[in-house]
């Protein structure tokens, strides 16, 4: 498994969660880690994403409410939730790529359930 997703779970609304995401160490040259997810019945979406020197970036939805960062070291990438809501449900994937030689990594998928 080159990514693994941990941290998915049941919450209620208004609740937090903190999803992790550790990269393998055979991945080298990182550049952007990102987490998106799938709501059931739509499309995977980019959630957050986070580049090599630190520069994030969020879709609407989220921004003021998660916060994406990463721990170079580590090879880890992290997701805080707050104040979730009943449309965050879906299974949350992290996404590593490599530069300058391209390649991309999916983890297995974290599922966030946000009961109202």
């Amino acid at each position: 498994v080159q990514l693994q997703a941990s941290g998915g779970g049941l919450v209620q609304a208004g609740g937090s969660l903190r999803l992790s995401c550790a990269a393998s160490k055979n991945i080298g040259n990182i550049n952007t880690m990102s987490w998106y997810r799938q709501a059931p019945g739509k499309e995977r979406e980019l959630v957050a994403a986070v580049t090599a020197i630190g520069n994030t970036q969020y879709i609407d939805s989220v921004k003021g409410r998660f916060t994406i960062s990463r721990d170079n070291g580590k090879k880890m990438v992290y997701l805080q939730m707050n104040s979730l809501k009943s449309e965050d449900t879906g299974v949350y994937y992290c996404n590593a790529d490599t530069l300058p030689f391209y390649r991309t990594y999916w983890g297995q998928g974290t599922l966030v359930t946000v009961s109202s």
